[in-house]
């Protein structure tokens, strides 16, 4: 008898574990030739319900059974609870059909390699700071409120006491609108109510400017809660504001030059305008171009989409106060172009035929070997030119080609589909400036550049111009943004990065990418071209990002929600003049098609580096760039551009290494050629010279 009923008893328990198993069934789909356009859709039973589900796709709610948009040729995990805490974990690969979809499948594990060490946070690996966005309180707007309503709300009443504990979904407040009924608010969270607003008053009015503009104008109350809550993303991972390794690296070198130069960005800039504007060319120097088309060619492969969209992005993410760090990291990276592109003319080689070749490549290797460092040396040169080979047939080909058709096809219906033919087109305009050389170039940039930037500027300024009752809060917005911002906004520590990151990604400070530019202008004095190319990062972060990021807080286009981007920019810009959208469409094809060009010029000396200098060398990377530009308008290759993207930014690790050692060099050179200026012993243009 016993035994019976020590058998019926571990019967009815192996039972009853069989029946608490969770049993998946998963429909897995491709619908079509599109990368990141898969889902996974599961049917769950056993367990008790409800079920829970923590997808690695961090866009996909816990409570959603499906998740979209995922990569093909990748593993996609989920992990499956139920209410009594029995979970099980699930993999599925959406297989890969067509062969842009087998390269993103491919190139996203690099991507993800890539970033671990590009973004790496040091600070928060040695626990100096915890990376998670904590929120202490939750602002509580008036409902159905949007960045582009045009409406007046009054609180009408207060339901609750101000100090009193309230639950989420408890009505709080009545508000009165203009041009509706009366509107009930409900708390969105849990804690204790503090007032914004007091009975009678307005909360929120289209027509004041200052509403239109001010961060979080349109919230009438704030809950705190009892303890600081972790943002989250849809799928519950904790929101971090990271600062990443990349950008520390490219700051505290600029910082470092700043003081080793003596704040050269600064008290050089007068005698950087008088170069620019041929004040000090010598037609019988040695190079091939000229002190401005030097610099407009550089500044053409470092103002581009990211002036546009970029910034955009930096706004939505980090709110008007990112544009105050944005601006100080430019100004810092004035001094690291100054040091790298003083060292590209100084270490530059000059063939038979005139032809120059210079850069990084140059003063890694024969700037280092004169320290005794040969071996360091060419192992940096080389590396360097293998990331400048990669970022200029993807960062500075492919992803122009590819976001400027996306941008102008959404702006001309005819083009839709048409990417290939938009890609040979634009590969033969290409192919036409870059077969002629650096002279052929530097002649297209000196006049696409001013011309497109010149426009740029103007349409901004009209923006400003119109709306410039808004300057104070403006201004207000990007102070209070960037010094006591919301926890939303990821404290100061996240606005702070935001600015700074989109700086670095912008001007391409520290990246050296430039100095190669510069190695081809005529000059006799190498911190000549330095004092010139520091005018790059003004131009590109100080003027046009700022700029951009100005007419975003001037409409109020920083807090609108769900769009991102060049769109978002274009909404602004659309917002005063209806049609300068078009305008800008063809502004973004204009700064596309000057960074491929530049770009090009970067990689060839990057390949002619590694596979010689000969004409037939040069034609065959020539050849293979004008593919990529076909490739990158053609097809959507999702990671493969963040990849070659990212290439950009590596080829600051042995750019600033070699910056750091030779920087006493610098120092001293520019110390002689200070004498010189002051001695009157620099050449001046004749006609330059009566000018001034």
């Amino acid at each position: 008898m016993r035994k019976y009923l020590l058998s019926s008893l571990l019967f009815f328990s192996m039972f009853s574990l069989f029946a608490q198993e969770l049993e998946v069934e998963a429909k897995v789909g491709n619908p079509s030739k599109l990368i990141n356009d898969g889902f996974i859709d599961l049917e769950v039973t056993g367990g008790t319900p409800p079920y829970t589900y923590k997808w690695d796709n961090q866009d996909t709610p816990l409570s959603s059974q499906r998740s979209e948009g995922l990569a093909e040729g990748i593993a996609n995990t989920v992990i499956i609870s139920d209410a009594a805490g029995t979970s099980i974990t699930r993999s599925y690969t959406i297989k890969a059909e067509a062969i842009t979809e087998h390269f993103n499948g491919t190139f996203i594990p690099l991507v993800a390699s890539i970033e671990k060490v590009l973004f790496w946070d040091l600070f928060s690996a040695i626990g100096i700071y915890d990376p998670v966005s904590y929120a202490d309180l939750k602002n509580v707007p008036v409902t159905g409120w949007t960045a582009s309503v045009e409406d007046r709300f009054i609180l009408k009443q207060w339901l609750k006491p101000e100090g009193t504990s309230v639950d989420e979904g408890e009505e709080i407040a009545i508000v009165s609108s203009d041009k509706g009924e009366d509107i009930t608010v409900v708390a969105n969270a849990a804690g204790t109510l503090r007032y914004l607003v007091d009975e009678g008053k307005v909360i929120y009015n289209s027509e004041n400017k200052k509403h239109v503009i001010e961060q979080g104008a349109h919230n009438l109350a704030q809950i705190e809660y009892e303890e600081d809550i972790p943002l989250l993303h849809p799928n519950g991972d904790p929101v971090t504001k990271n600062i990443p390794f990349i950008v520390v690296w490219l700051l505290f070198g600029a910082l470092f030059f700043t003081l080793r130069m003596g704040f050269i960005n600064i008290k050089g800039f007068r005698h950087s305008l008088d170069l620019a504007r041929g004040k000090y060319d010598d037609p019988n120097a040695p190079g091939q171009v000229t002190h401005f088309q030097a610099l407009a060619t550089a500044v053409s492969g470092t103002v581009g989409l990211g002036n546009i969209a970029g910034v955009a992005v930096a706004i939505s993410l980090g709110g008007a106060g990112a544009t105050f760090w944005m601006i100080l990291a430019g100004l810092l990276g004035m001094s690291s172009k100054f040091v790298e592109c003083t060292l590209g003319v100084k270490y530059r080689f000059i063939n038979s035929e005139g032809r120059v070749f210079g850069g990084p490549m140059n003063y890694l290797r024969y700037g280092l070997e004169k320290r005794n460092k040969k071996g360091l040396g060419k192992v940096l040169a080389a590396m360097f030119a293998v990331l400048a080979i990669g970022a200029s047939f993807g960062g500075g080909n492919m992803f122009q080609a590819n976001q400027s058709f996306e941008q102008l096809e959404g702006m001309f219906p005819f083009l839709v589909g048409n990417g290939f033919w938009f890609g040979v087109v634009t590969a033969l305009l290409v192919g036409v400036v870059i077969i002629g050389g650096i002279s052929s170039i530097a002649k297209v940039t000196g006049k696409i550049v001013p011309v497109m930037a010149g426009v740029y500027i103007l349409g901004c300024l009209t923006v400003i111009g119109i709306n410039i009752e808004n300057i104070g809060p403006a201004f207000t917005a990007i102070i209070d943004g960037a010094f006591s911002p919301s926890a939303l906004k990821g404290g100061i520590i996240g606005v702070l990065i935001v600015g700074f990151q989109r700086a670095a990604f912008s001007n391409e400070a520290g990246v050296g990418s430039a100095a190669i530019a510069h190695s081809a202008a005529k000059t006799n004095h190498p911190p000549s071209e330095g004092f010139v190319a520091l005018l790059e990062p003004f131009i590109d972060t100080v003027v046009v990002c700022t700029l951009t990021a100005l007419v975003l807080i001037f409409t109020g286009k920083h807090e609108v929600v769900g769009i991102a981007g060049a769109q978002l920019t274009s909404d602004a810009f659309g917002s005063v003049i209806s049609w300068f959208p078009y305008v800008l469409a063809a502004a973004v094809f204009l700064f596309a098609f000057s960074t491929m060009i530049s770009w090009s010029y970067y990689g060839m000396r990057a390949w002619t580096y590694l596979f010689g200098k000969s004409i037939k060398s040069e034609i065959v990377y020539k050849v293979l760039f004008l593919v990529f530009v076909v490739v990158g308008a053609s097809v959507s290759l999702g990671a493969v551009l963040d990849f070659s993207d990212m290439m950009i930014l590596a080829m600051s690790f042995p750019n600033i290494i070699g910056l750091y050692i030779m920087s006493g060099e610098v120092k001293k050179d520019l110390r002689d050629y200070v004498k010189k200026l002051k001695a009157g012993e620099l050449y001046k243009s004749p006609e330059k010279a009566k000018a001034s």
